[in-house]
């Protein structure tokens, strides 16, 4: 059945928060924060992977360039800190006696790891291959990955990541909804460049997990959509 994959896949994510968050009631604090630093550096390291994936690298800075400007334009980082801060505080229902530090945890588990669940090969070839064949297999694998993926960031990061098999489901639902219109314009190129912009974006992540840097992360996501049409034209 067509769209079975980001099922399974949002399903994966969903089944692996709900065991770190068993996990993450038996860990001290000071355990966190180690397995925490550990994570971010594989992170790291896994959008680095992405990133050098780039056939040309100014498709890259420009995108970061342009999407930097049209997100701080539309201020994206503050409507995606505040829908995240909205679903925290309908989590944690009484917000007035509350922790507002564990509302913004929330919403920061929610982009954070829908980046990293949404952003990549993968997710874009695996839900064209399911929209044109009905083929699972690249989505299957992804969820398996992503499942165990899960559970490390929902130890270290909370509920939130639950919420980003939401946003698996839409973004992997509508690009296999789409892949009728979509695959002709994916081409290799296209993909490596979204892979590679994506990866920076991954690498932002890991800098703000360590807390190096605090990168407003959110108004560089159109990077994605503008490296896939310079990418388009270009090529």
């Amino acid at each position: 059945m067509i769209g079975m994959g980001t099922v399974v896949n949002t399903l994966a994510i969903l089944a692996g928060g709900c065991v770190g968050l068993v996990l993450r009631k038996g860990l001290p604090e000071k355990w966190q924060n180690t397995v925490m630093h550990g994570i971010a550096l594989c992170v790291g390291v896994i959008g680095m992977q992405m990133a050098l994936k780039t056939q040309n690298i100014m498709i890259v800075i420009a995108s970061m360039v342009i999407g930097g400007i049209i997100g701080e334009a539309f201020d994206i980082e503050d409507r995606l800190n505040t829908f995240g801060n909205w679903v925290g505080s309908k989590i944690i229902r009484n917000k007035q006696n509350s922790d507002d530090k564990a509302i913004t945890a929330i919403g920061e588990g929610f982009v954070a790891a829908s980046l990293v669940f949404c952003v990549g090969a993968m997710a874009i070839v695996g839900s064209l291959q399911d929209g044109l064949t009905g083929n699972h297999t690249t989505l299957y694998a992804k969820a398996t990955l992503d499942g165990i993926a899960a559970i490390i960031f929902t130890v270290n990061m909370g509920v939130g990541v639950l919420l980003s098999a939401f946003s698996v489901a839409i973004y992997q639902g509508s690009i296999t909804a789409l892949a009728g219109f979509l695959g002709p314009y994916m081409s290799q190129t296209v993909t490596a460049e979204v892979t590679a912009t994506g990866g920076l974006l991954i690498v932002a992540i890991s800098i703000n997990m360590l807390k190096i840097a605090q990168i407003r992360l959110g108004n560089l996501l159109p990077a994605i959509i503008i490296a896939g049409l310079i990418a388009t034209f270009v090529g």
